[in-house]
């Protein structure tokens, strides 16, 4: 429903919400125009069609379990992980994607690099340490999952060039079902679909057989393409007059304002 901002208190504070978000706006289409001009992948990184769609956590991520946090490449499959929605789940399987630099003298091909939440990000110790994402992966916040590529701003939510590694490895966790496990203390997203892009594909298959297509997710997904995230820009910048936000505009405006989002941080179910 839309409504007219009338508390003359909030118009500064709108007043930089309306211009980040007009900035905000030239640049994606500044980028769509040079991605259009432009289709040469970088010399020097391995490219790879799908790793715009990978979700997954990077190599060196804190998981909570039922006997504390372990690193994410130290877990194995059966080992008990506490989750949003649905008690202590043991893992079913654990994907990985490695990828490597054919040139170690070149830079990474953007695709394949991960977004650095840093620490406190979403609130006091949310995350307690920089948390290492791919840009597809989602985070619960305020009760529904939010992709982390509708989050990035360029400071607290920021591409990790990664120029010091010529190898970067990623992991996900598959459940039985799709959940929510705690990365660094962030309610992030479990694996909800497998595919044949992990290089351990093969294990899965031996032991379950064939994936399953289509499973449900866990919890309302929010997210935006770039033809909508221009729209949901306009909404934000208009704020300020005419407030016809969505519930995504609005936990990325606290975001990128320092209010934090977590609204409604789900208890964990023993």
């Amino acid at each position: 429903m839309m409504r007219e901002v009338h508390d003359m208190e909030d118009r500064p504070a709108g007043v930089r919400r309306s211009r980040r978000n007009l900035m905000k706006m030239g640049a994606i289409a500044a980028s769509a125009m040079l991605s259009v001009a432009t289709k040469a992948t970088p010399a020097g990184a391995v490219p790879c069609a799908t790793a715009v769609g990978c979700k997954c956590f990077l190599k060196g991520t804190t998981i909570r379990t039922a006997v504390g946090d372990r690193r994410i490449e130290n877990l194995a499959v059966g080992d008990l992980l506490p989750t949003a929605f649905g008690g202590m789940c043991p893992i079913q399987w654990i994907g990985r994607y490695p990828f490597k630099k054919s040139d170690p003298t070149k830079a990474w091909v953007k695709d394949v690099l991960p977004v650095r939440i840093a620490r406190s990000a979403l609130g006091p110790d949310m995350p307690y340490a920089d948390l290492y994402v791919t840009r597809a992966h989602a985070l619960l916040i305020d009760g529904v999952l939010v992709p982390v590529r509708n989050l990035i701003n360029g400071t607290t939510f920021a591409l990790y060039d990664a120029r010091a590694l010529d190898e970067l490895e990623f992991f996900h966790i598959k459940l039985d079902h799709h959940d929510v496990i705690y990365a660094e203390g962030v309610p992030c997203e479990t694996l909800l679909d497998v595919d044949e892009n992990a290089v351990n594909f093969a294990e899965y298959v031996r032991r379950y057989g064939p994936p399953m297509s289509k499973n449900t997710p866990c919890a309302v997904v929010l997210g935006c393409g770039r033809r909508v995230e221009l729209m949901s820009r306009f909404r934000s910048a208009i704020s300020p007059w005419i407030d016809s936000r969505q519930k995504l505009d609005i936990i990325r405006d606290k975001l990128e304002e320092g209010q934090g989002a977590l609204l409604k941080q789900p208890e964990l179910i023993a």
